[in-house]
């Protein structure tokens, strides 16, 4: 080819030439446009995920929460079913208990039972003297026209109830100057119509703590005016020491209430008790 003609188609090609230019040139200058786009929307994807990493964290402590709530409430109720099965526990071995006094309350009575017929059979043997309040057994004794006397029916068995002010110096065992005459003549009597009844001496006090140094306890007081009135018993009269024994009760069987002054002193007192058991 001549170089005419190849200048000729060198300049006819320049026009094409310089639109790729210019075409090339006019995609550099959009290209930041394109890349500010483009960051923006990475910019708002990424507050996207953040928003919903937050609300996933947000839900993870929800559940964190409601699951140590779940353990507390769960403890509790493990709590609740160790004190419910623990009581439990106690309701039935109190049950057991009870059931078990209550067997022995059943024997108990049967045998009271029995020694009421006995006591019955023998007071018929005797003449059929009867125990009422207002019988004759009640009306010859001698006590019933002295002071701190009193006799009374208590089941199958005879309570001749002593005061204790009557018997003692206050607080004390040692007896007062006129007590041992006063147990003789209830003793005589009681020998004289149940010469072979077995008689319990049994020492009562009132619920005041004792102020007397030499007694522990109301038990020990007592059981020591107790013993003393067996001495008197056992020394000075018809009963013998086969047919007596002595229990001190301190104030656990009061008669009356000990609510006043005068229910102390009646509670305060010896009883000779007459069983329908014969002495051996």
């Amino acid at each position: 080819m001549s170089s005419g003609v190849r200048r000729a188609t060198t300049f006819s090609r320049m026009p094409l030439l310089c639109a790729a230019v210019l075409a090339t040139l006019a995609g550099c200058a959009d290209n930041p446009m394109v890349l500010k786009g483009q960051l923006n929307k990475a910019e708002q994807q990424q507050t996207m995920l953040a928003r919903q990493l937050q609300q996933l964290q947000d839900r993870t402590n929800a559940l964190d929460r409601d699951n140590q709530e779940k353990d507390t409430l769960l403890a509790q109720a493990r709590q609740q079913t160790k004190v419910a099965d623990d009581q439990l526990a106690a309701t039935k071995d109190q049950l057991r208990s009870l059931t078990a006094q209550l067997a022995q309350v059943r024997v108990e009575k049967d045998g009271s039972d029995k020694r009421a017929q006995t006591f019955a059979a023998s007071l018929q043997r005797q003449g059929g003297v009867s125990i009422d309040p207002n019988n004759s057994f009640l009306q010859t004794l001698p006590a019933t026209n002295i002071a701190g006397v009193n006799v009374r029916r208590d089941g199958d068995v005879i309570r001749i109830e002593l005061r204790g002010q009557v018997l003692f110096e206050p607080g004390t065992s040692r007896l007062r100057p006129g007590a041992p005459n006063l147990l003789s003549d209830v003793a005589s009597e009681i020998a004289r119509t149940y010469p072979d009844q077995m008689i319990g001496v049994e020492g009562h006090t009132d619920n005041d703590l004792v102020a007397n140094a030499q007694f522990h306890n109301n038990h020990e007081l007592s059981a020591s005016q107790a013993m003393a009135v067996y001495d008197v018993l056992v020394s000075h009269t018809r009963l013998q020491s086969n047919q007596l024994f002595v229990m001190g009760q301190g104030a656990n069987r009061p008669v009356v209430s000990n609510a006043t002054p005068e229910g102390k002193d009646r509670n305060r007192r010896i009883e000779l008790v007459i069983y329908p058991e014969r002495k051996s």
